[in-house]
C-alpha cells in the first residue's frame, strides 16, 4: 500500500479558512489532532448551510457521520488561520464521501487529508432518507474530475 500524501490545494473544489483559537493547541504547542475532525465537520457543513440545503436546526434531514480518517503531515497551530478544502468522491442514495484536506496559512500542500462519510437521516426516526435534489446538485459542484 503507498503512504498516504499531502495533497495540492487545486485538488479541491472549495476552500473556507477557519480560524484557530488558543484552546486548539495541545501541550506541545500545535493543534491536537482530534480538533482536525472538527475543522472537517465545520468546513462541510459550513459549505451546506450557504448553499441553504442544510438547516441544522429545523430541517427535516441531518446528517450523521458513519466513518472518519485522518493523515498528517505537518503540524498546525495557533494563532495562524487554516484553509479548509474540500470535494465529494462519492454520492449515494443517502450518503456522501467528503475528502478535506487542511492547509496551514499561505501554504500550497496539505499539512492534513482526511475524509468522512455522512449518512443523511431523518431526523426523528433516523432512518436514511434519500437527498433531494437540489442537495444533489450543490454535492456535484464540489466534485473534481
Amino acid at each position: 500500500m503507498d503512504r498516504p500524501q499531502p495533497q495540492d490545494r487545486a485538488a479541491y473544489a472549495h476552500i473556507s479558512t477557519i480560524t484557530t483559537r488558543w484552546m486548539d493547541n495541545d501541550i506541545y504547542g500545535h493543534v491536537n489532532n482530534v480538533t482536525y475532525y472538527s475543522y472537517f465537520d465545520t468546513a462541510v457543513n459550513r459549505y451546506l448551510i450557504e448553499a441553504g440545503v442544510l438547516d441544522i436546526h429545523g430541517g427535516d434531514v441531518i446528517g450523521l457521520v458513519i466513518e472518519t480518517h485522518c493523515n498528517y503531515f505537518a503540524p498546525l497551530a495557533f494563532p495562524k488561520n487554516v484553509d479548509a478544502a474540500i470535494r465529494v468522491a462519492h454520492i449515494g442514495k443517502s450518503s456522501v464521501r467528503y475528502e478535506i484536506g487542511l492547509f496551514d496559512e499561505g501554504q500550497e500542500m496539505s499539512a492534513a487529508s482526511g475524509h468522512f462519510v455522512h449518512v443523511y437521516v431523518d431526523r426523528e426516526t433516523r432512518r436514511p432518507a434519500v437527498l433531494s435534489d437540489a442537495f444533489v446538485q450543490v454535492l456535484k459542484s464540489l466534485q473534481v474530475a
